[in-house]
This record gives C-alpha cells, sequence and structure tokens, in this order.
C-alpha cells in the first residue's frame, strides 16, 4: 500500500466519533435536567427528544465509524461489507426521525402556545376564582356582624320614626287611595274623637265641608301635594276641628298613586282665641260707641220723663190724655232701662267689688225667679260644690249675669223643662267654675258665634233688645273671667250630645290675704 499514511485519518476519525458520542451525550444530560424542571414546556420536550435522538444517532454513527476501523485493521473487510447496509439504514432511520420532528417543530409550537394561552387564561380564572372565593369566605365571616350592624341602624331608624309618630301631638296619618286609614298615631286619634281605631275608619269622611273635599282630592290627585290647607274636621262626637292639613301622596314604583301620608295640626283652639280677640275688639268699638250715645241720649229722656210726670198732675186720670201720658212715660222708661244697659255693657258705671260666695249669690237669685220659673212649668235643680272657694267681684253686677242667664234659659223652654245650676272649684286654673243648663231648644250653630254681639236677639220684637248677654259679657270680663256656650250639651255619663244650652262662668279664685303679704 503506498501513498499517504492513514494513521492521522484514523486518529481524528475515531476520536472525532467519540467526541460526537460524549457531546450528545452531555446535551441530552441537560436538556433531561431542563425538562425535570419544567416537565410542561413543550420546547424543552422537544429539545430533549431531539437531543435522545441525536445521541443514539451519534452511537450508531461513531461506533460504525469505529468498529469499521477496527475490522479494516484487523483485516475484516468481508464483515464490515455485510454490517455497513445495516448501520447506514439505522442511521438513516435516525435521521428521518429528527427531520419529522424538526419539521412539525413549528407546527407543535403554535399548537403548544395556544394551549398555554388557554392554560393561562384558565389559571388567571382560576385565580379569580379563588379570590371571590377569599372574598366569598371573609364575607361569610363577616355576615352575622354586616347583618346585626345593619340591624341595629334599621331598628334605630325605626325607632325613631316610630318615636316621632306615636308621641306627635299632631295627627300623623297614613291612609290608601280611597282614603281608608292605614295607621294612624294617638294624638290624630283623639283629633277625631276616639279611643282607639274603629273598624270602618275613612279621612274623607270626617270631612265637614264637601267643597274642601273637592279641593283636598283635586290638589293631591294633580300636583301630589297639599300644603297648610286650612279646613274643619267633624269628629265622631260631632264637635268641629279646625286644622291645618299638609299631604303628599304615594307612588308605587310603576308611577301609580298608591295613597297617601299626611299631618293635621290642630288650630282649634287658636282660631277660638282669634274670634274671641276680634271680638273683644268688636264689644270695645260698641262699649264706645254705646257709651256715648247713652250719653246723649240719657239727659232728653229725663226731660221727657219729667215733662211727662208733670203733665200727669194737671190731667183727670180717668181722661184719654193721662192714659196717652201713661204710655210716654212707661215707653221712657223702657228707653231709660235700655240706656241703663248699655252703659253696663260699656262698663262705665262704678264698681264695688268684695270677696263673695257665687253660691249665695245664685241662691239669692233664685229667691226672686224661681217661683216665677215655676210658674212657667221649669224646675230648678241644685247641684252646688259646699265650701266654694270664693271670688272677688261685684254682687250686684253678678246677681245681674245669672238673671239674665236664667231668662234665656226660660225662653227657651216655652213648654217648660228644667234649668241645672251646677258650682265646683278647678284647682288647676284656680277658678270657680258656674255652669247654667237648660233642657230647651239650643242654639244653631250659625248663630252661636253672635249671641254676645250688642243688640243681636232671636226674641221677637218688643221682648228683648238683644243686650242682655252682651251686658254679661262684659259684666265677667270686668272681672277677669270668662263666658262660653255649649250647645247641644254632652251628658257626663254617656258623652252623647243631648238637648239644651249651657254656659259656663269662669271666675278667678279671691287672692288670700296672707298670700299676698308673702309675695310682698
Amino acid at each position: 500500500m503506498t501513498g499517504l499514511p492513514l494513521l492521522p485519518t484514523i486518529v481524528v476519525d475515531f476520536t472525532g466519533s467519540g467526541l460526537v458520542i460524549f457531546l450528545s451525550f452531555m446535551a441530552l444530560r441537560y436538556s433531561y435536567f431542563l425538562v425535570k424542571l419544567q416537565p410542561k414546556n413543550f420546547i424543552w420536550g422537544f429539545l430533549f427528544y431531539f437531543c435522545f435522538a441525536m445521541a443514539a444517532f451519534s452511537i450508531s454513527r461513531g461506533v460504525g465509524h469505529i468498529l469499521r476501523i477496527i475490522l479494516v485493521l484487523e483485516e475484516q473487510e468481508a464483515l464490515w461489507h455485510r454490517l455497513s447496509p445495516w448501520s447506514g439504514g439505522f442511521n438513516t432511520l435516525l435521521m428521518i426521525s429528527v427531520a419529522s420532528a424538526t419539521i412539525y417543530y413549528h407546527s407543535g409550537l403554535a399548537a403548544y402556545k395556544a394551549i398555554r394561552s388557554e392554560a393561562e387564561k384558565l389559571a388567571e380564572a382560576n385565580r379569580k376564582l379563588a379570590e371571590t372565593a377569599d372574598e366569598l369566605q371573609k364575607v361569610n365571616t363577616y355576615l352575622e356582624d354586616m347583618v346585626e350592624e345593619r340591624t341595629l341602624a334599621l331598628s334605630k331608624s325605626e325607632k325613631k320614626f316610630r318615636h316621632f309618630f306615636e308621641n306627635s301631638k299632631d295627627m300623623v296619618y297614613f291612609c290608601d287611595i280611597g282614603g281608608k286609614i292605614t295607621d294612624i298615631n294617638q294624638s290624630g286619634l283623639r283629633m277625631l274623637g276616639f279611643d282607639s281605631p274603629p273598624e270602618q275608619f275613612n279621612l274623607l269622611s270626617f270631612f265637614k265641608d264637601d267643597r274642601a273635599l273637592d279641593q283636598y282630592l283635586a290638589a293631591i290627585s294633580e300636583n301630589g301635594f297639599v300644603s297648610d290647607f286650612e279646613m274643619e274636621l267633624e269628629s265622631s262626637d260631632g264637635s268641629a276641628r279646625h286644622i291645618l292639613l299638609s299631604a303628599n301622596a304615594i307612588f308605587d314604583k310603576n308611577g301609580f298613586m298608591t295613597g297617601c301620608e299626611g299631618i293635621a295640626k290642630d288650630m282649634t283652639r287658636l282660631r277660638n282665641m282669634t274670634d274671641q280677640l276680634i271680638k273683644q275688639e268688636k264689644m270695645a268699638s260698641v262699649g264706645q260707641v254705646a257709651a256715648g250715645v247713652a250719653h246723649e241720649i240719657n239727659t232728653p229722656l229725663g226731660i221727657i220723663l219729667g215733662y211727662t210726670q208733670l203733665m200727669m198732675d194737671d190731667f183727670d186720670k180717668t181722661g184719654e190724655v193721662y192714659g196717652n201720658l201713661q204710655v210716654i212715660e212707661r215707653q221712657t222708661k223702657v228707653c231709660r232701662k235700655i240706656v241703663a244697659d248699655l252703659l253696663k255693657f260699656s262698663r262705665q258705671s262704678g264698681s264695688a267689688k268684695i270677696e263673695i260666695d257665687l253660691n249665695e249669690i245664685i241662691e239669692d237669685v233664685l229667691a226672686v225667679t224661681e217661683h216665677y220659673l215655676n210658674i212657667s212649668h221649669i224646675q230648678v235643680s241644685r247641684r252646688f260644690t259646699p265650701a266654694l272657694p270664693r271670688v272677688i267681684g261685684d254682687a250686684e253686677k253678678l246677681r245681674q249675669v245669672f238673671i239674665n242667664l236664667f231668662n234665656n234659659a226660660q225662653h227657651a223652654m216655652a213648654d217648660g223643662g228644667e234649668i241645672i245650676v251646677t258650682t265646683s272649684h278647678d284647682p288647676a286654673a284656680n277658678e270657680v267654675i258656674a255652669s247654667v243648663r237648660d233642657t230647651g231648644t239650643g242654639i244653631a250653630d250659625d248663630i252661636k258665634p253672635k249671641i254676645f254681639d250688642p243688640f243681636f236677639t232671636t226674641k221677637e220684637v218688643g221682648k228683648g233688645t238683644g243686650l242682655g248677654l252682651s251686658v254679661t259679657y262684659g259684666i265677667i270680663r270686668d272681672h277677669d273671667g270668662s263666658i262660653a256656650v255649649e250647645s247641644p250639651v254632652p251628658e257626663a255619663e254617656t258623652g252623647r250630645k243631648m238637648q239644651g244650652t249651657a254656659f259656663y262662668v269662669r271666675l278667678p279664685v279671691a287672692v288670700e290675704k296672707n298670700a299676698i303679704n308673702e309675695e310682698q
């Protein structure tokens, strides 16, 4: 064999085959560790398979080269020729496997990315689900505390509303669209004359004036509210109450009105006080006019009466002229009495006030009038409170007060009846109360506010001047007292309204001198 020496080639081939085997196994080892660290990583899995195929290929290729060198050196070339096709075929299969893996790498990588994206989404969903689970756990943990806290807040709010609802001095109510009251406080029940809600309880039935009812319904329907609406309610006992009403409509979620809620303030006392102040001003003005008129008329009446009496001495008592003079005298005296009543009404006459017993004053009046009342078939019932505190007053003027009241009671009972005279003491107001009640025809509501007006009378012409109650009113006011009328009168036992009229005279109790000295 001539030519170049083969030893360097053999050494390089032998060494290269060994290095290929060594390096391929080192790459396989590192890819194995990567797969072990991230078993689900597609790239590391592909790299491990690629290194495994290359390691197998390096063994097949390297061992084939080394085996060929050994067999050639030992002159076993025939054996090598028989093994080389198997070695080459095996190497070809391994190279096809590596090529196939390389060709499908991109498709596999895309699938891997898609799977990984879905996995990441799933992981994110799991993370959010875990967070939600944590929040739910916290909510479940603190749910009882939250519910308890909310319940306490609602209870406190409801307690405030209920306290306002129950303790309000005004009427607070809720009703449905038909006016049926669904809830009302105690002040409202008392205002309407009830102790407890009745079965049939409709607010609209208590409106005294139909026109006011129409205005209320129109305002609620058109505007959804009514504000400071002045009206009168008629309570279950028939008494009228002047109220100031504010109400709002209640709507459901669809905007349909289902009812209303409102507050009503009782203005009856204020209205009465206002009417009394107006009446006092009117009475004071009329009193001033009456005093001036009385003084102007009194002098010519005195002259007419005096000359009439002088002329009567000059004529025969059986003659016609004397009779005419008697008519003039009698009518002049009637005019003078009217003038005297006017002076009393205007409180221009003097007044001597001392401590008096009101029971004795009434007895003095009855001693004079009771016989005449009995003739008219009128019985007098006395219901005096013994040891009644004394009052400061003018005995003569107070007698005139009760004479006027008895006369009015007699006029109201043309066919007979009963007068009930009652006296009592009100310690709370420190007043003595005297009431004169009759069983007569009563006083109509439309004329009740006018009965104390001067010259107002329901008697026939010639039977009354209309000054009796006006004078009575002036005398009582002059004594720092008050007088009120009630008709019809409630029965004490049942509370039902009975026919008749009652006048209530209230006078302040006399202050004892010892008490005055202690105050000073």
